[in-house]
């Protein structure tokens, strides 16, 4: 497959091609496909799916290409061009207002999850680590605060020993739950601003929480994020659902595939699913290897695990004789 970009524009592609075509070459190796080059020319070699997903992305940065393309630009936008047009159009998606203008699911489960946010008081968010579970879930209940659709936003996650023993940690409850709440932290820094969120701190409007401290408790009013669900006992995460009150919204995250429990300790977020994904008014959403939108090698990974996982479920799954 041959691409001309036309009139010839010389800085942007520079910047489209990177330092040594290094853009070019990151392009090949996501989209499994060739690329040679000769001036404004290009020439793809492939499967013919796989050029055509190469072509338009190199036709996608090449309109972006003004400026000097981030590896994060590069990592996004080879994310969101693996999906081919018509899997979800821009049409209907939730439009969420955070400091990032340019927030929007990447792909069509990304976009499933922000709408099923939206439209339900408890979301659960099910799926390897990078899919954008978190940071979606945030970027949702900081347009909920914006719009004064709730009062405060409230950040629970179990601390990574299930029995949530916190008390030989320095400080007050704040600074011992920090290393625990550091992801959303970040996401609310990037999405709101440090100042603002600094000031919502001081007044209120944000509280973290370590899951048992959530007991005896009634959320009103609030948005409500309870992040790495899959290190929850069954006990607590029916402790959890239970506190939601009048005019607040719950979304659960978490990864199945990494749970730290004690050995033979049942996941309250497995527990929840078999129990709970049949109740109206609760919504999941499932995320995998294909919604992962960090570096690329990370949806290689998640892919290679998952393929080991079934191998070892097809050695263990007894044959008919």
């Amino acid at each position: 497959m041959d691409i001309d970009f036309t009139p010839v524009n010389n800085q942007r592609l520079a910047n489209l091609c990177g330092a040594l075509d290094e853009n070019l070459r990151q392009i090949e190796r996501t989209c499994e496909v060739t690329i040679a080059r000769r001036g404004e020319h290009f020439t793809l070699t492939g499967a013919p799916e796989k050029t055509r997903i190469a072509a338009r992305v190199l036709e996608s940065f090449y309109s972006k290409a003004n400026h000097a393309l981030s590896p994060e630009d590069l990592q996004l936008g080879l994310v969101q061009a693996a999906h081919t047009p018509g899997t979800h159009s821009a049409t209907g998606e939730p439009v969420l207002i955070t400091r990032r203008s340019d927030l929007q699911g990447r792909t069509p489960h990304q976009v499933e999850y922000l709408k099923k946010i939206q439209a339900h008081d408890i979301t659960f968010g099910i799926g390897p680590a990078g899919t954008g579970k978190t940071y979606l879930a945030v970027a949702c209940a900081v347009d909920a605060f914006e719009r004064d659709a709730v009062k405060r936003l409230v950040l629970v996650r179990p601390a990574v020993e299930a029995g949530e023993r916190l008390g030989f940690l320095p400080g007050d409850l704040a600074q011992k739950v920090d290393p625990y709440l550091r992801p959303l932290y970040d996401a609310l820094y990037d999405l709101m601003g440090y100042d603002k969120v600094a000031k919502m701190f001081e007044r209120g409007a944000i509280e973290v929480a370590p899951l048992a401290f959530m007991r005896g408790r009634t959320l009103n009013h609030a948005f409500v994020i309870l992040d790495e669900a899959q290190n929850t006992t069954p006990e607590q995460m029916k402790m959890f659902l239970t506190r939601i009150g009048f005019g607040s919204k719950v979304v659960v995250t978490g990864d199945v595939t990494q749970i730290d429990l004690a050995r033979g300790q049942k996941s309250g977020l497995i527990d929840a699913h078999e129990i709970l994904k049949t109740v109206r008014g609760i919504a999941f959403t499932y995320f995998g290897a294909e919604d992962v939108v960090r570096h690329p090698l990370v949806q290689r990974i998640v892919n290679a695990y998952e393929g080991r996982k079934r191998k070892s479920t097809d050695v263990q799954t007894p044959t008919d004789n």
